[in-house]
């Protein structure tokens, strides 16, 4: 059962991220379409056709290796001033075709020569006025823009649905109520552990010495009334290792409750790596999810965008780490970047899991598929080609750079040639590509593990 639970998780991750790259092309060609471009072909994954289906003049399919998706939109591609576009001719179907001659010389311009070279191998000449480069900049923007909106908005709905029913699990909400009383003193980085009979006799808590127990509800301390958890922390950190008199609410009956807090070296929050001197309790509150919906989506969005923006910021470093994790240098991050085999890793170990309830797998799942989604969109509107932010960028930059013209009555600069930022193109798709094979490496050798 738990191996058949286990490919459970991973097939329904595969079937998502399958889905989700294909609405990610949908997003490129339904307004390409509608914008009256000539889309040839819509393809999810790479690599040899497993199956396609002609429907006017696209052609619809599937290759072998799924971890992407492609549409061709003709015309991507502006004739450069190393080439000189020559008379129509008609190619081996009896089409005529426009030809377009190389450039030779160096290996840059050669490079991009051939790219618009097997560019306008697909033009005739009746698409003169379909082509993608002859678009207004703003439908430019639309079309390559429309494809990671569309992964943003999944991840939207998702997080919608699911922080407006089950709660943020990222994002608790905390009572006044106790869970769990501590024991005993246990130093901060080893919080968790349990606490051994010489240790609660030796060093009790300030919470445990005073009699406090979980279901108690903190009414006030110190004589000042307790409104919240934030407020109720802040005081006991502030009271160093001073007398506390703490009433509590157990069972409808008031108590007052006497103790000293003691100095002990804490992080003060989850994100924090150094440790202060704080006054200390050793009680944990009961929390819940925080539940929101479009409102509070947005505002966790933003946060997260700016999380992510960090991340890709450092990427290039964590995979170095990645790297050496695969031939042992060092641990690899739990908190690290993974691939799409290490989200189907995690995705079946999800469902595998005995002591997760269903709601929680499901729960689970549909965090994992939205951030997904959320990484995805994001790294695509990163503005450098090969990405589709490199070309909503060129779009942008023509429409600064015509407007400009007009505003100072300068002749019309034309279209931006996105073909001279080919080299960056393929510096970039090669960065990206090594860091994925790096990190379908990393899931199959040393793989991230969900926690227990």
């Amino acid at each position: 059962m738990t191996a058949l639970l286990y490919l459970l998780g991973v097939d329904v991750f595969a079937v998502a991220i399958l889905a989700s790259i294909g609405l990610h092309e949908l997003g490129h060609l339904i307004p390409a379409k509608a914008f009256g471009g000539k889309v040839t072909q819509y393809f999810i994954g790479f690599g040899p056709t497993v199956w396609s289906r002609q429907v006017g003049e696209t052609e619809y399919g599937v290759k072998a290796i799924p971890l992407g998706g492609y549409v061709k939109i003709v015309g991507m591609l502006p004739p450069g001033a190393e080439q000189l576009v020559d008379e129509v001719e008609v190619d081996e179907h009896g089409n005529q075709v426009l030809r377009v001659r190389k450039s030779n010389t160096g290996m840059f311009t050669q490079l991009v020569s051939e790219a618009r070279a097997a560019e306008w191998e697909l033009v005739r000449p009746e698409d003169s006025d379909r082509l993608f480069y002859k678009m207004a900049w703003w439908k430019k923007v639309v079309v390559m823009g429309g494809g990671p909106l569309v992964n943003i908005a999944i991840a939207f709905l998702i997080f919608t649905g699911v922080f407006a029913t089950f709660g943020n699990p990222g994002d608790p909400t905390t009572e006044l109520t106790l869970s769990q009383v501590q024991a005993c003193v246990i130093p901060a980085d080893e919080n968790g552990r349990t606490c051994t009979a010489d240790e609660i006799a030796s060093s009790p808590t300030p919470a445990y010495a005073a009699g406090l127990e979980a279901g108690d509800r903190v009414l006030a301390f110190n004589g000042t009334r307790i409104s919240d958890w934030a407020q109720f922390q802040r005081l006991i950190r502030a009271n160093d290792d001073g007398a506390a008199e703490i009433v509590v609410d157990r069972g409808g009956e008031r108590l007052t409750l006497h103790t000293r807090t003691k100095v002990q070296p804490r992080f003060l929050d989850a994100d924090s790596t150094k440790k202060t001197e704080v006054g200390f309790l050793g009680v944990t509150p009961e929390s819940h999810p925080t539940t929101g919906g479009v409102v509070y989506t947005t505002t966790q969005m933003g946060h997260m965008t700016v999380q992510v923006v960090k991340s890709l910021a450092t990427l290039p470093v964590k995979v170095w780490g990645v790297a050496k994790a695969i031939v042992g240098i060092e641990k690899r991050d739990p908190e690290g970047p993974v691939s799409i085999v290490g989200g189907g890793r995690l995705a079946g170990e999800t469902a595998a899991h005995t002591e997760i309830s269903v709601q929680s797998k499901v729960i689970s799942l549909l965090m994992l598929v939205a951030g997904f989604n959320f990484f995805i969109g994001m790294l695509n509107l990163v503005p450098l080609l090969p990405l589709d932010g490199g070309h909503v960028a060129s779009a942008l930059w023509e429409a600064v750079r015509r407007a400009r013209a007009r505003l100072l009555r300068r002749p019309d600069p034309g279209y931006v040639d996105a073909a001279k930022l080919l080299p960056v193109a393929y510096v970039v798709a090669s960065a990206l590509l090594v860091m994925g094979l790096v990190l379908i490496v990393a899931d199959l050798v040393v793989p991230v593990h969900l926690e227990s």
